[in-house]
């Protein structure tokens, strides 16, 4: 007498991978990257800014307007200040993302943080952009007039 094995025993069979299903995972390696890479970035970016602003010259004394429209008068601090703006935001705003997915138990709950840390990040980037790419060192308060001559 043949037997023939059972269903249980014998292996799954599984449908091949489609191109877009293969290429799925390549979104959570560039999110890993970005994160290691950014933060690498960042650690120079931000001890460079705290090394400029708090260790050279007199101290947090010295940080006051004039300061601030000195260091702003220079492309390279113009710049500097806006890669950690941009990279600081980014990298935090995905690390609270990884925060929101893993313990948001509903998906309704998620879909509403994730939202809200989106338009967050969003509204913090216009205004830091903003701040840094239209700063007037020269404006007078009292009017909307430029004081500074040249």
């Amino acid at each position: 007498m043949t037997t023939s094995p059972s269903t249980a025993d014998a292996p799954a069979l599984v449908a091949p991978r489609t191109r877009r299903q293969r290429g799925a995972g390549n979104g959570q390696l560039y999110g890993w990257l970005f994160m290691r890479l950014s933060g690498v970035v960042l650690l120079v970016l931000v001890f460079g800014h705290l090394f400029v602003n708090l260790v050279m010259g007199e101290g947090i004394k010295q940080i006051d307007f004039a300061f601030v429209a000195g260091k702003w008068a220079s492309p390279f601090w113009q710049v500097w200040d806006f890669a950690m703006l941009w990279l600081a935001l980014l990298h935090g705003g995905n690390g609270m993302r990884t925060i929101i997915n893993d313990y948001s138990e509903r998906d309704r709950t998620r879909l509403w943080l994730t939202g809200l840390l989106y338009a967050a990040v969003a509204v913090t980037l216009v205004v830091g952009t903003l701040t840094i790419t239209t700063f007037d060192p020269c404006i007078d308060p009292a009017s909307t007039l430029s004081v500074c001559t040249g």
